[in-house]
């Protein structure tokens, strides 16, 4: 996203929600809204197929050794 679509879609959210966004926490919020469209942007580029799906259950295991 831009830096003015970043900033139209805070004003939207914002005021879809009700929430007052005081002037000097606009700008942490515009930055972390930026750092999401990054992230959203790098996830949006792995195709997935239909048998990608999401876990049902996550399960984590042991940390190990790296094999030689």
């Amino acid at each position: 996203m831009t830096p003015t679509e970043v900033s139209n879609y805070v004003d939207a959210a914002s005021a879809a929600l009700g929430l007052r966004l005081r002037q000097d926490h606009r700008p942490g919020v515009l930055r972390y809204f930026t750092l999401a469209s990054e992230f959203a942007t790098i996830i949006d580029a792995v195709p997935l197929e239909p048998h990608h799906e999401a876990a049902t259950r996550f399960t984590p295991v042991e940390p190990r050794e790296p094999e030689e």
